[in-house]
């Protein structure tokens, strides 16, 4: 049952890790159009822009996120999401 049960709950969390991505990203700021005013992203790239002297770095999680927000997430970001998600159902499963 036990093992049943961690391939389900690993599926589930695969997808719901993917579906719930976007909506995480904009809840928090990351929109279509770039970090909203008065969000926590904002809040995050102003404390990043004065700790680095006025920039934001290229690759940074913040870039990332960013770009994610604006244009969605890459083929390899969607398979990382769903790897998390998988995996962190898959243990919940072995634990329940």
């Amino acid at each position: 049952m036990g093992l049943i049960t961690a391939v389900a709950l690993s599926t589930i969390g695969a997808s719901g890790a993917v579906v719930a991505a976007p909506v995480v990203l904009g809840a928090i700021g990351f929109t279509s159009v770039g970090i909203a005013a008065g969000s926590y992203a904002a809040s995050w790239m102003s404390a990043t822009a004065i700790a680095s002297g006025g920039g934001v770095a290229a690759g940074s999680l913040l870039s990332v996120l960013t770009s994610a927000g604006m244009a969605g997430l890459s083929t390899a970001s969607t398979a990382a999401v769903a790897g998390a998600g998988g995996t962190v159902g898959a243990v919940l499963g072995l634990v329940v």
